[in-house]
């Protein structure tokens, strides 16, 4: 399970499209302002990065138009007119910043209305491990029209991930038989081995501190003087890292669906399955308000609960078919559930997905969900998200699970979570005992004393980043740096979502104006 990793809103909504069709037809019934540093940006000269040489910060980027996404950033068609592409060369190693570079992938849409051009807004989507090459073009598609009328809408793959010297451990069809494996214990190991083998050059080097030195090299190559940043998810803990690094350099900048720096992995993990139960109580209480006693989990969450784990102890023992002459495990299955959890519009999905397996005996639908996750295409192939995600996290993270501990924690997680808490706990395990680099850290340092306003969004049924993260994660960048919002809402993201977040986002970065701190949008 890959908790933190967003399938993207469209991606989960094709899977219903696709499939929507085939299981539920036995079922249904008939305040202050930052000022002109934005807008004077582009003119101002930039910062340079320090103990960089002038072929890293001299760099000039030769964009052009953009091919499809690889299959290593997930696939796909290419964006279309507007869409540009270039590389940027960032050390390998910082310790040794005249030594090896590495190329990162870069996306940009330049500002619609050049005459009120702000600068460039860069974004990062979350994971760890998702590919912004790809994935800023289908987001700009839905959401940030007006927000790419003053800014150059900015994404990348940051290092480690899609076409930035992606990690990748193993092929595709040892990929398939590890996710169908129920021994997550050894399905890890073989993986790691795997990650050694094939990317052991990068590992030492792709942790969250690294790109955050890599945001701010390319804020100077493009030329920028503050770094104006959009973060979600994950890119809220990138975002916080950058702050912390670099406080004089931070523009305007929001997080959303916010990640909690004062928890280590195993309090994320735990608040994580709190807010996925919670997310999945709440999907059942709208099946049975949308399918009545047609409703696959039953006539309350208690009841849909049982039903749940009992499906899963049935796929457990004997999995059922999928599509393509796969079968859908007990595994993939929590996976397929997790993935529809993100957002309240895939929960007809989700129902779809259950209803499926216990009326027609099949899992096509849940397998789907399942493969978004893992980063899965219909061909067979993976992207280097799950290798990307590994070995981000096992660099940042200091802690080294043993079985011990985590048979220890069990309980507790169960408490947590009737559905997901015994496999969470048993996976602490299998995260990264065996990672051949050791984390950088427990928690991630974000204080960042002198830094710009930072607008911090915390959604009350996020499932992913509970909405607690997100006033803790405002008072840890400190007084007078973090604006908490609180929207009251479901899912993993409000911008595009809630209209009052949106406005008040907007309002921040195209107007400069900073909204009250502890306010509330409904």
């Amino acid at each position: 399970m890959s908790p933190l990793t967003r399938p993207a809103r469209s991606a989960v909504l094709a899977a219903a499209a696709l499939l929507a069709a085939s299981a539920l037809t036995a079922c249904e019934d008939g305040g202050r302002k930052t000022g002109a540093e934005g807008a004077a940006s582009a003119a101002a000269p930039s910062p340079s990065p320090t103990a960089l040489p002038a072929a890293v910060t001299g760099q000039q980027p030769s964009w052009k138009g953009c091919a499809a996404p690889s299959v290593a950033q997930g696939g796909g068609e290419a964006p279309g007119a507007g869409w540009e592409c270039a590389s940027l060369k960032v050390p390998l190693d910082y310790a040794q910043p005249a030594g090896e570079t590495l190329d990162l992938a870069l996306i940009r849409k330049k500002a619609t209305d050049p005459g009120k051009r702000i600068g460039s807004l860069v974004y990062n989507f979350g994971g760890p491990g998702g590919s912004g090459v790809k994935t800023l073009p289908l987001a700009a598609a839905e959401d940030y029209k007006k927000l790419n009328t003053v800014y150059d809408l900015v994404s990348f793959d940051p290092r480690g991930v899609g076409d930035s010297a992606g990690v990748r451990c193993v092929d595709d069809r040892t990929m398939d038989e590890l996710s169908a494996s129920a021994d997550s214990v050894g399905s890890r190991k073989r993986f790691t081995e795997g990650c050694k083998q094939n990317s052991g050059k990068i590992l030492p080097h792709v942790g969250t501190a690294n790109a955050a030195r890599d945001l701010d090299v390319m804020r100077h190559v493009l030329g920028e003087q503050k770094l104006h940043y959009f973060g979600i998810s994950y890119g809220t803990e990138l975002g916080g890292v950058y702050a912390h690094l670099f406080p004089a350099n931070v523009g305007r900048t929001v997080f959303d669906a916010v990640v909690d720096p004062t928890q280590d992995s195993v309090q994320q993990n735990l608040g994580q399955i709190k807010g996925f139960q919670t997310a999945l109580e709440h999907a059942m209480q709208y099946c049975v308000k949308k399918y009545a006693a047609n409703c696959p989990t039953g006539p309350n969450a208690a009841a849909g609960t049982e039903r749940i784990n009992a499906m899963l102890d049935k796929l457990e023992k004997k999995p059922v078919p999928g599509k393509g002459g796969r079968k859908l495990t007990a595994d993939q299955a929590e996976s397929g559930i997790i993935a529809a959890l993100y957002s309240e519009e895939s929960w007809d999905p989700l129902v779809q997905g259950i209803a499926e397996v216990q009326l027609q005996g099949t899992g096509e639908i849940l397998l789907y969900l399942a493969d978004l996750m893992g980063g899965r295409d219909e061909q067979g192939r993976y992207d280097t998200s799950t290798g990307a995600q590994a070995a981000i996290s096992c660099a940042d993270d200091s802690a080294r699970i043993t079985a011990e501990q985590a048979a220890a924690l069990i309980p507790e997680f169960r408490k947590a979570s009737p559905v997901f808490g015994d496999v969470t706990a048993e996976e602490l395990t299998a995260g990264c005992q065996d990672w051949p680099v050791k984390g950088e850290r427990d928690k991630p340092e974000v204080s960042a004393p002198g830094a710009a306003p930072i607008l911090v969004i915390g959604n009350t049924g996020d499932p992913a980043t509970p909405v607690e993260g997100a006033r803790r994660m405002a008072d840890a960048l400190g007084k007078g740096v973090g604006i908490n919002l609180t929207v009251q809402g479901e899912g993993h993201g409000t911008y595009g979502v809630n209209s009052c977040a949106t406005k008040t986002v907007d309002a921040f970065l195209i107007e400069g104006a900073v909204p009250a701190d502890g306010g509330t949008c409904t």
